[in-house]
């Protein structure tokens, strides 16, 4: 049994003001292309196949299209709901659609989905438990008080023969006890991180299809695996390297993971140094002007219109942040000499202002400005 490991597409997310929709299409045809040489049986999407629990008109059409493009490779689809999406949207016709391949399980109704496919070595059970919250399970089970319970409590509602082959799809907060997952600021971190699961509730299955978080990765054991998300979603995600996971189950306790590189239209990186040497035609000529860029200025000078600077050599600057001087200074100690600047002058009192926030002296012209305005009638006061 062959299937390819999606989650976290988030379709119709923009990152800094920037829409992905273009890098979204991009990526589902490289997935496409994939299914079409690498054969899978499935697909299994783990949760967060939208941005917002109300997506827009636009984020619908290209989930459309790319179920669609799904729909003519033959291939089989299973889907679960994420902690971005609406559990109610996200399950709408999913009985009639499951006679077309397509199976979709947004809400948990008190017992865990079971989908059953058949290769040459027999049964392979693929378990779908979408994203749960501990309030939401309170109704079906008695003293559900963590995320750790819920899941727990979910699981034993199905009967596993463990002896078989079973897959568990999920889209949950899994960590092992003493391990840190690496994290993204994309993310929706609960505070604490009361939402974490320990895997090993789960570690008794044959692979665990993990959604939620942004880099793939392996939660505490190789066949308990984050996929991550196909496109980077903040700059805390720039060095990743974004993937599917293409997964190959065979006889009981044969397993092959392989990642399958997806490539965007434009990368995500941080440039940094002063903006005459980042605008200038010996570095720019170097990079794709046209990436997501998060730019680090290190001038010490004050400028004008830096982003629209930027942005004329790089129009997709996304995020502007600077490293110098004033970067480092201590606002609160600005008020801490309260009494000494009692007895000061307005002008004296502007000039240690502005070397506290600039980190350099007024020059003599910028002096004769400032006493020239606070020399008109009523600017003192």
């Amino acid at each position: 049994m062959k299937f390819l490991h999606l989650s976290d597409l988030h379709i119709g997310k923009t990152v800094n003001g920037f829409s992905m929709h273009n890098e979204q299409r991009h990526v589902f045809d490289q997935i496409l292309r994939y299914i079409q040489t690498k054969h899978p049986d499935a697909v299994v999407i783990a949760g967060d196949v939208y941005d917002r629990a109300v997506p827009s008109v636009e984020a619908v059409r290209i989930f459309d299209d790319f179920l669609t493009g799904l729909a003519d490779t033959g291939v089989a689809v299973l889907l679960i709901a994420g902690n971005h999406d609406s559990p109610e949207r996200m399950n709408y016709a999913s009985r009639l659609l499951s006679g077309k391949r397509l199976h979709l399980c947004g809400v948990f109704d008190g017992t865990l989905r079971k989908v059953t496919f058949t290769d040459e070595h027999g049964e392979i059970h693929f378990w779908m438990l979408p994203f749960i919250k501990p309030s939401s399970l309170r109704g079906l089970f008695d003293d559900i008080e963590n995320y750790n319970g819920a899941v727990s409590a979910a699981l034993g509602t199905a009967d596993i023969n463990y002896n078989e082959r079973n897959v568990l799809i999920s889209h949950q907060y899994f960590t092992k006890p003493g391990v840190s997952p690496s994290r993204s600021e994309s993310e929706i971190d609960p505070i604490g991180g009361i939402d974490g699961i320990d895997t090993g509730l789960v570690e008794r299955f044959d692979y665990v299809s993990l959604g939620h978080l942004h880099r793939a990765q392996s939660a505490g054991a190789e066949h308990i695996r984050y996929c991550g998300s196909p496109i980077k979603y903040s700059f805390s995600e720039k060095d990743h390297e974004k993937s599917a996971t293409l997964v190959e189950i065979g006889k009981k306790g044969s397993l092959s993971i392989t990642t399958l590189p997806l490539v965007p239209i434009y990368d995500m990186r941080e440039i940094r140094g002063k903006l005459d040497t980042l605008i200038s035609d010996e570095f720019s000529s170097g990079i794709n002007k046209e990436d997501y860029l998060r730019v680090i200025l290190t001038d010490d000078e004050w400028i004008i219109d830096p982003m629209g600077k930027l942005r004329s050599v790089y129009p997709n600057v996304m995020d502007m942040d600077y490293d110098n001087i004033r970067a480092g200074i201590d606002l609160g100690e600005i008020s801490a000499g309260a009494q000494t600047a009692e007895k000061l002058s307005v002008y004296e009192l502007f000039c240690n202002f502005f070397l506290e926030t600039q980190g350099f002296h007024l020059d003599e012209r910028q002096g004769g400005i400032v006493r020239e305005l606070l020399e008109r009638p009523g600017e003192e006061e």
